[in-house]
């Protein structure tokens, strides 16, 4: 008789485990995965929430906005006369119209107009031998090079004498042409003996004639076009040239003045004139000093316009008669005031060039004018600020109602329902129309022609939620013309739209952040359900995998415990030792003890193989010389080849 194979569920190898283990676990890893997809749409209704709260902060800005200071009162100017130089501003809020303004007299500074000619000449004889062209207090240095005198070339250097200058000219000019230097009108003279002097050409090289005020006139002698000497700004004023003694001064050189009540003082041996007008300038008397060289002279001159004073005092010999600044050497020119009409109005004065509103009475409009004439200024509301603002506030507007819009909407197409994000937020829904309710509402508390958006050309088109300039004309209009109306409409506290929609914008915002922090609290509980049913489900796999593996080692010591009764009962080369009990009850010859070895390997319960297979040899060798013990066993075991239940 063959072996016979037992087969367990778990020692099938088609059997896997593990897949089962697998799929027990995908079966309760639904709610996990249910949950992480709910979690999935709290991320996305927050992301869209947060893109809307940016949205709505983006028009709330824009309302603050036009709320910028001046906006509506921002005003532009413009003059009728094209390229003109006047220069007009205005404030905001100026007073919009057209004004013809005519001036007919410009303000003007009072000056004191020193004497010309304060310095002394470059000699004091006509002997200049001595006297270098580097050292000549002329108004411009002479420079190095030639000059030409009746076509002849003269080369000078700096370190030249005058004299040796004019020796050069005369033998140049083969002794034609003689210069010389009158001490007393200090001035150079060059006198031909044969007729016209010729000065001057093309490729002269130094400014030696021009420095010393030679000019052609066509005949002989040519002299200098007037004196030669003037100061030297640079030196101290003991050597600066000057004609008139300088005697005001202690016997260190310090000396003082009075200009409009401020003293001003110098010390004769170290200041310059230069230092000494720089002074002036930076004292705070209200007066500018200048020296100029070409006529040798000192001019102060009051910083404001206007008819004003200018005082000054200083004692006898001092540096102001020096300068020739005190009467009667110098020259008392008074300042005037502007004068001019608005639209051919009474004269107005004004002490400055630049008209203020406060003598010409056009709120918020300062002209500074340069010229003896008439001009039309025009001051109109400058629109396009407030323009650019409104355009921002409807584009903002229309971004928020889009998004609102694309976020909430359920689309049917056929049987097939398609939903957005935020389909089932009824809150934000409301959001939208709320804001379009707001905004084309009516402001109240106002009285002005604009009262709602309409008034502006601004209104919804027919399509959607948007607000758009239907009328970009009657918008300019109000822009133009009724600015203070349009900011009424606006900016009107509590009431006015800016207002209105400002406080709503800012609720919108806060009850979007409130959503957002809820559904994140939301999508942190569901963080902690999954981590607990995560936690549950590794627990059951490992149990389930311990117990699949303590079944795999009880089938395997079934599967041992089979091959040893295989080994025991169907061992061809031990047939006359196996099953042991019932051959010893049956006796050897009998084939019933066949019949209940296949019983015993077939249908007795494991644990009575066990215990036959562990015992039934040494039972049998007891069992062989009892033969009535014999015949009762013989008996039971026929009832169990009958079918009997063991008992």
């Amino acid at each position: 008789m063959s072996g016979i194979q037992i087969s367990g569920l778990l020692s099938n190898s088609a059997f896997d485990w593990k897949s089962i283990v697998d799929q027990l676990m995908a079966v309760g890893q639904v709610p996990i995965t249910r949950l992480t997809a709910q979690q999935a749409q709290n991320t996305e209704k927050v992301t869209a929430l947060a893109t809307l709260r940016t949205a709505l902060t983006e028009l709330k800005d824009s309302l603050q906005t036009i709320r910028t200071d001046d906006l509506f009162a921002s005003r532009s100017v413009n003059s009728d006369t094209s390229g003109t130089t006047w220069k007009s501003n205005s404030a905001s809020g100026a007073t919009i119209g057209n004004y013809q303004i005519a001036v007919q007299q410009l303000a003007t500074a009072t000056r004191i107009q020193g004497a010309a000619d304060i310095g002394a000449g470059l000699a004091a004889t006509s002997d200049v031998a001595g006297l270098t062209l580097a050292s000549l207090r002329t108004a411009t240095a002479v420079t190095a090079g030639s000059f030409t005198v009746n076509g002849q070339a003269i080369t000078v250097a700096l370190t030249d004498s005058l004299q040796d200058v004019f020796a050069r000219i005369a033998t140049a000019t083969g002794g034609d042409v003689a210069a010389s230097y009158d001490a007393t009108s200090d001035t150079v003279a060059l006198m031909s003996l044969s007729g016209e002097v010729v000065l001057g050409a093309a490729n002269d090289t130094s400014n030696f004639l021009a420095v010393l005020k030679l000019v052609n006139n066509g005949t002989s002698p040519v002299s200098s076009s007037a004196r030669l000497g003037t100061l030297q700004l640079a030196n101290p004023l003991a050597s600066s040239g000057l004609k008139a003694a300088l005697t005001a001064v202690d016997g260190s050189g310090n000396g003082s003045f009075v200009l409009n009540g401020v003293t001003i003082s110098f010390n004769a041996t170290t200041d310059s004139l230069g230092a000494v007008i720089t002074r002036i300038n930076q004292a705070g008397a209200g007066v500018t000093a200048a020296y100029d060289a070409t006529n040798d002279r000192v001019t102060l001159t009051n910083a404001t316009t206007g008819d004003l004073g200018l005082s000054l005092s200083d004692a006898p010999g001092g540096l102001l008669a020096a300068l020739g600044l005190t009467l009667p050497a110098g020259t008392a020119i008074r300042g005037t005031n502007a004068h001019f009409t608005v639209n051919g109005g009474a004269t107005l004065s004004s002490a400055s060039n630049t008209l203020p509103a406060s003598i010409h009475g056009i709120t918020g409009l300062s002209v500074t004018v340069n010229t003896l004439t008439t001009q039309t200024v025009s001051v109109t509301s400058d629109t396009a600020p407030m323009r650019a603002a409104i355009d921002t506030f409807i584009e903002k507007f229309n971004a928020v109602q889009d998004f609102i819009e694309t976020s909430t909407q359920t689309t049917v197409t056929g049987t097939k329902v398609q939903t957005s994000v935020l389909t089932d937020n009824r809150e934000v829904q409301g959001w939208a129309s709320s804001l379009r309710a707001l905004v084309f509402g009516a402001v109240s508390g106002v009285t002005g022609t604009v009262q709602r958006l309409d008034h502006l050309g601004i209104d919804f088109n027919s399509t959607s939620g948007h607000l758009t300039v239907k009328n970009a004309d009657k918008l300019a209009s109000a822009l133009t013309d009724r600015p203070e109306d349009v900011q009424s409409f606006f900016l009107t506290a509590n009431t006015g739209l800016v207002s209105k929609g400002y406080d709503y914008l800012v609720s919108l915002i806060s009850a979007d952040g409130v959503q957002q922090a809820r559904i994140s609290q939301a999508s942190t509980a569901i963080d902690t359900q999954i981590a607990t049913l995560q936690a549950r489900l590794d627990r059951e796999r490992e149990q389930l995998t311990n117990s699949f593996i303590k079944m795999l080692d009880a089938q395997s010591a079934a599967q041992s415990q089979n091959q040893t009764l295989i080994s025991a009962f169907f061992n061809n080369n031990n047939n006359n030792t196996s099953c042991w009990v019932a051959r010893a009850v049956y006796g050897g010859h009998n084939p019933r003890w066949l019949v209940f070895r296949a019983w015993l390997l077939h249908r007795a319960p494991p644990w009575f193989r066990w215990v036959y297979l562990r015992h039934g040899a040494r039972f049998a060798a007891w069992l062989g010389d009892k033969p009535r013990l014999q015949a009762l066993i013989r008996g039971w075991m026929d009832a169990r080849i009958a079918g009997d239940a063991l008992r």
